[in-house]
């Protein structure tokens, strides 16, 4: 397909494209003549993937260079690579370490990981800025008050592992590793609103269920 088909299928204009060209977000396409190249369903899917991250993510152009690296690099294992390609993504805060909520949270967070046998996260801990984030945000409750210790917390961290299953047997419909962590990663940021819906409508509808609407 020509430039203009490529804009019109993936609803990203034509000059956005040519600047994610200009950037390395997206791959050239094959040369026809000198002012024409022609693109395929590879560029489609990696434009989409691109616009989630910066239309919808509203993740900087230099991060995405380094999550779409990450993405490429078929030098490494699945789990390394999709891994890599999520910690790029942003996260959220930073545990303050000079809190004394943030030791409390940290033992807290092990203990729960323990608990649920996630060895893998156990062991990339000091690495994972997931698991800081984490940490904060158990540290932010603690100190507010709010109960949140690793019982609290496991059953929602076990919804959480049937959910990633279900990303995982989603994702494993595509054919290429490539494309398997494509779309782990656009789901992980157009997903997630989704979910955090989801869970608010599950509430209000729980508690009608419980309480009624009176």
């Amino acid at each position: 397909m020509r430039l203009a088909e490529l804009s019109r299928q993936s609803g990203v204009s034509t000059a956005t494209i040519k600047y994610y060209l200009r950037e390395g977000l997206l791959a050239p396409g094959r040369q026809v003549n000198a002012t024409t190249a022609e693109y395929d369903e590879e560029h489609l899917r990696r434009l989409r993937l691109v616009r989630a991250l910066i239309q919808v993510g509203k993740v900087p152009v230099a991060t995405v260079k380094e999550v779409l690296g990450h993405v490429d690099d078929d030098s490494l294992g699945r789990t390394i690579r999709l891994g890599a390609a999520l910690w790029a993504l942003p996260q959220g805060p930073e545990p303050d370490e000079e809190d004394p909520a943030t030791v409390t949270a940290r033992a807290e967070v092990d203990r729960l990981l323990a608990r649920l046998g996630w060895e893998t996260s156990r062991e990339m801990s000091t690495l994972s800025p997931v698991h800081r984030s984490l940490v904060a945000a158990v540290a932010t409750l603690k100190r507010l008050g709010y109960p949140c210790d690793a019982e609290a917390l496991a059953p929602y961290a076990e919804l959480m592992r049937r959910v990633a299953q279900l990303d995982l047997d989603s994702m494993e419909t595509h054919a290429s590793e490539a494309e398997q962590v494509e779309t782990a990663v656009s789901s992980a940021v157009l997903f997630e609103p989704v979910l955090r819906s989801l869970h608010r409508l599950a509430q209000e509808e729980e508690s009608a269920r419980r309480y009624g609407i009176e």
